[in-house]
């Protein structure tokens, strides 16, 4: 290891030509440390096993009941308008004793609210139908772009 003396060779007043690195070494430990540390917490996350979708075609069955939301929240039974939500829940009971119990599949407009359809959802599900589907269109230019 070698070290610069004043006095052996060089002048008194004459610059340093040589890079410090000291605080550059300071510097990256420093930043070794930071991604030591933070790396861990970005990739800790709950395991979760999530479904896998299929993308199958509806099989329509007479004694399916489809359910449609329009824009407004107006629901409808079968293409039948509902006059309330009251009307929605005795239908839905009526339903859920049948054996085999028929699948609901609810169809909604897309600038239909959450709220609408969550309220529909909700009702179903406490009605104590089993089967609830989303009946959407399919996505012809998700399959052409690639």
């Amino acid at each position: 290891m070698a070290m610069n003396v004043p006095g052996a060779g060089a002048e008194e007043g004459a610059p340093m030509a040589d890079i410090n690195t000291t605080p550059l070494v300071d510097v990256m430990l420093v930043l070794l440390i930071i991604f030591i540390i933070t790396v861990p917490v970005l990739t800790h996350f709950v395991k979760v096993d999530l479904p896998k979708a299929t993308n199958e075609a509806t099989v329509t069955k007479p004694e399916n009941i489809n359910l449609s939301i329009d824009f407004s929240g107006k629901v409808y039974w079968n293409d039948a308008a509902l006059p309330d939500l009251q009307t929605l829940v005795d239908r839905l009971h009526n339903v859920a004793v049948m054996t085999p119990q028929p699948e609901v599949h609810i169809r909604a407009d897309k600038r239909t609210k959450y709220e609408y359809v969550g309220r529909v959802l909700i009702l179903t599900q406490k009605s104590g139908i089993l089967k609830v589907g989303f009946i959407t269109e399919p996505n012809l230019r998700a399959g052409a772009a690639g």
